[in-house]
């Protein structure tokens, strides 16, 4: 493992339980409060719009990366969710952690009172308080990061979002992590071709994990993911759904950019 770029998810990681001890002393959650019998966003929409006939493409709107800087001098999230409804997004996917992404859960609640697609609340979740926190903000689901948790904390935050009516998209890197969200029966897998030890992404990496994933999990190619074409071999390959954050962040046109990835479509019905 590459000992600088370890450091980084390290250093993530120990910045994000720091903020979620603050957050907790300064916004008390009452969970009671946002447990009602059903979700007010209806359970289980994200995994439904991914397995929607058709590949899918969850949209992301992210401020910046550690790897790749500033995706935009201003982006406008109205007008970037506007962009992604109309260019046929299936889902989209707010990124909240602050420091090193610039997002913040003030971008979540606005795309919930905006936006009638699923929401993912991507971040790095290492706490209940954080589940809470999506559910109040309006998420429909959440992402949990195998290589950011141990076995016990991702069986207890899995099952802690399937009890507050959140989806879980368990993000993997390699046959072991994978193995890992299987264990704990996973529903939806997203493979993520960006390797967190360096930093490098390699879109291969999805094909040569889907031979190890069982029928009826909802797969996510995550990373890398920029034409048409990349597209189309994830689908031959039985993915589900690709998130694409950075191309369209950065494109000049993301509405005609996000057409152009979805203009084809898995044969009707094809699950």
């Amino acid at each position: 493992m590459n000992a600088g770029a370890a450091t980084v998810l390290e250093r993530i990681l120990a910045e994000t339980r720091a903020e979620v001890e603050r957050r907790k002393r300064e916004v008390p959650l009452d969970e009671e409060r946002l447990t009602p019998p059903e979700p007010t966003r209806g359970k289980g929409r994200f995994r439904a719009a991914l397995r929607a006939p058709g590949i899918g493409v969850i949209a992301e709107f992210k401020r910046r990366s550690p790897s790749a800087g500033a995706m935009h001098d201003a982006p406008d999230l109205l007008a970037l969710l506007s962009a992604y409804r109309s260019g046929g997004a299936v889902a989209i996917s707010i990124l909240t952690e602050g420091p090193n992404f610039g997002g913040a859960l003030e971008d979540l609640l606005r795309a919930s009172a905006a936006c009638e697609l699923p929401l993912l609340r991507k971040d790095f979740i290492v706490d209940h308080y954080q589940l809470l926190e999506a559910r109040a903000a309006g998420a429909d689901a959440v992402l949990l990061i195998v290589a950011a948790l141990d076995a016990q904390q991702l069986s207890s935050l899995y099952d802690a979002a399937h009890a507050l009516g959140l989806d879980v998209l368990v993000e993997v890197h390699s046959r072991e992590e994978l193995q890992t969200a299987l264990s704990i029966e996973a529903d939806i897998v997203g493979i993520n071709n960006r390797d967190l030890r360096d930093f490098s992404v390699d879109v291969e990496r999805t094909g040569r994990l889907m031979a190890d994933i069982p029928a009826g999990v909802t797969v996510v190619s995550e990373s890398g993911i920029a034409t048409a074409d990349q597209l189309e071999r994830l689908h031959e390959s039985g993915v589900h759904a690709a998130l694409v954050g950075e191309s369209l962040m950065r494109s000049s046109d993301p509405a005609a950019m996000l057409a152009g990835l979805t203009s084809f479509r898995r044969a009707e019905g094809a699950l």
